[in-house]
């Protein structure tokens, strides 16, 4: 029974709440967190880690005018809570339901929209000084992770803040993870001053010991010139107050109020400054701290075994990286490459079976695209796995250092198309536009699993850029065989019919399938054909259908704008085409969160809304 959560309707209602209050309300608040993501899913374990920072932000700041910019996002359950969304929890990240991430146009006291990494002290800076420009008055929070801080954009914001003094505080919410474990320079960093809190602690002991007289107020002052030398001793490298970033930390962020006094204090400095608080990722469920990279973004599960409601079934992801292992053993050139994201890629195993020939990079999806070229420069065969919506990041690296040298890396992009109920952040349905407007750039998607790994074997003997998308999940139907014989552009037939062509590329090709059940129930029998590159297209069978008269439909799951059905229209022009031509895919406007199913459903790819434009078109 909660005493004090079903009252928690308004930021303002915690002022009123002492220290042990918003102890046993955090408490609360991390019950209410275990039982409600278990029945709709969700992320867990970087939201139970947030609880008390949570509270002692709402406490000591005011956010009827202050401004908390979440990095990434994923870890705002807890201000969603507390701002008057409990409700929402019952319909998270379902279709038309609350959003799994920080949306202005959900509520007032969400500053910024974020999904991706690293974004929060650049969004805050530019609110910082639209404030300043205009002469108003009100706080600005960025909170980031520690994993975040390795991607450049916060880098960048980080020089530019402490370059230009502008005033803002950044929490930074060090749990030592991302989704995996972090990696690098910048983790290493933090660990040092994890363990080396003496600084801060001598500086706070002078003050108070020295303090309360006008003659240890002078000792002070003389002592402060002597700042430098003293960090340098005590902290090794204080990178950020070497950038002119005021340092406080490291301090217990789970110690509210310890946290409320730190806040406090760093509302009444000028300029900027970085609050360092350590936290524990999953603090409160046994399974999510033992295990929080498997509770980062969790299915429905059993809160007594922790185990989801539903057994993973076999995905391209695993069938990816089995077949990068097989790869591997057999060519000692090929290395693998993530983004902080090897267990989602399904690179895992692959670290398991080649320590040395994976790098994680962290977060950092640009270092990691120009790594690639560097490596394929010098005689390896990188292969990049990385989430389509996330690809994005490295746009200019993919042009610049990979393609204009027509270098040998391969991109295995994971999560293409829908991925549900992360929503617009997320969604992986641009890649293809993207990508297929680069020269040297050729593009695959597989059909089924077991094609994974005959597409993945002939990119990395092609020796030129080669991306490969596939889908979240498995298959939806069975009985795919993989293709027998891959050429460069050209198509596979699966079914010889008339009047209409259906021609879907990678998970599509399956519902083009499920549509072809529903047609021939009405005497139609079309064409199905699996557009295993969606470029270089077919040329030769686009002209040859066009030729016998046939109807085309294309079908594929990314926007219609730069996609597959752009590539084969402008060749049905080229050659003259009298049939009619439909392209379906998304349409030129973000698709929101949602059960995946349902996604396709709406937007006329699924098996029936692929048979009814077919049966509109005849």
């Amino acid at each position: 029974m909660t005493k004090f959560l079903d009252n928690m309707k308004f930021p303002e209602d915690i002022k009123i709440l002492n220290n042990n209050e918003l102890g046993s309300l955090g408490e609360e608040i991390r019950e209410f967190l275990i039982n409600s993501v278990s029945k709709t899913g969700g992320h867990l374990a970087s939201n139970l880690g947030v609880v008390e920072l949570t509270l002692s932000l709402f406490k000591s700041f005011n956010l009827e005018k202050d401004k908390i910019i979440w990095d990434v996002g994923h870890q705002s359950y807890v201000h969603k809570i507390l701002t008057g969304r409990k409700e929402g929890f019952k319909v998270l990240r379902k279709k038309d339901g609350m959003s799994g991430f920080p949306k202005r146009n959900e509520s007032k006291y969400d500053a910024f929209d974020t999904g991706h990494s690293s974004t929060s002290i650049s969004a805050a800076l530019g609110m910082a000084r639209a404030r300043d420009l205009k002469k108003e008055d009100y706080k600005v929070v960025a909170v980031i992770g520690d994993g975040a801080l390795t991607g450049g954009m916060a880098i960048e914001a980080l020089n530019d803040v402490g370059f230009n003094k502008t005033d803002m505080i950044i929490v930074l919410n060090d749990n030592q993870m991302s989704i995996s474990p972090n990696v690098g320079g910048i983790s290493s960093y933090l660990n040092k001053l994890r363990m080396e809190p003496g600084y801060n602690k001598l500086k706070m002991d002078i003050n108070s010991s020295l303090g309360n007289s006008s003659v240890g107020k002078a000792v002070i002052h003389s002592l402060s010139k002597l700042k430098d030398s003293v960090k340098q001793l005590v902290v090794p490298s204080m990178l950020f107050e070497d950038m002119g970033i005021k340092y406080i930390g490291p301090i217990d962020g789970h110690d509210i109020p310890t946290m409320v006094e730190m806040f406090n204090k760093a509302k009444e400095i000028n300029g900027p400054v970085i609050i360092h608080t350590i936290t524990k990722k999953g603090k409160g469920y046994d399974f999510a701290e033992k295990s929080p990279w498997k509770y980062h973004g969790v299915s429905p599960f059993d809160l007594e075994s922790g185990e989801p409601n539903i057994s993973p079934s076999n995905s391209y992801s695993k069938a990816f990286g089995k077949s990068l292992i097989g790869i591997a053993k057999e060519d000692k050139d090929v290395v693998a490459i993530t983004a902080a994201m090897p267990d989602g890629t399904g690179l895992r195993c692959f670290y398991k079976e080649f320590p040395d020939r994976l790098f994680d990079v962290g977060i950092a999806e640009q270092h990691a695209v120009t790594l690639a070229a560097g490596m394929a420069c010098s005689g390896l065969k990188p292969v990049f796995a990385v989430y389509s919506t996330f690809l994005q990041r490295a746009f200019d690296q993919v042009i610049h250092d990979v393609c204009i040298q027509n270098l040998p890396v391969v991109f295995c992009i994971d999560r293409a198309g829908i991925v549900g109920d992360d929503g617009e952040t997320h969604q992986g349905i641009m890649d293809i536009s993207f990508l297929s407007m680069i020269p040297n750039m050729t593009i695959m998607a597989p059909k089924c699993l077991e094609e994974v790994d005959v597409l993945l074997r002939w990119a990395l003997a092609k020796g030129t850029p080669v991306a490969i998308r596939y889908p979240r999940g498995g298959d939806e139907v069975n009985g795919l065989f993989p293709i027998s014989k891959v050429e460069l552009g050209k198509w596979e037939t699966l079914n010889k019919g008339e009047k209409v062509a259906i021609i879907a590329t990678g998970k599509m090709l399956q519902h083009a399938l499920k549509a072809k059940k529903i047609l021939e129930e009405k005497n139609v029998n079309p064409s199905i054909i699996n557009a295993t590159f969606i470029k270089p297209i077919d040329t030769d069978l686009i002209r040859e259908l066009s030729k016998e008269g046939y109807h085309i439909v294309t079908v594929e799951d990314n926007m219609k704008n730069g996609g597959l059905g752009t590539l084969v229209l402008k060749e049905l022009t080229n050659c003259g085409h009298k049939g009619k031509f439909v392209n379906l895919g998304y349409d030129d406007k973000f698709i929101n969160q949602g059960n995946v199913d349902l996604l396709y459903e709406d937007n006329g790819l699924d098996g029936k809304g692929i048979a009814d434009t077919v049966l509109k078109l005849i």
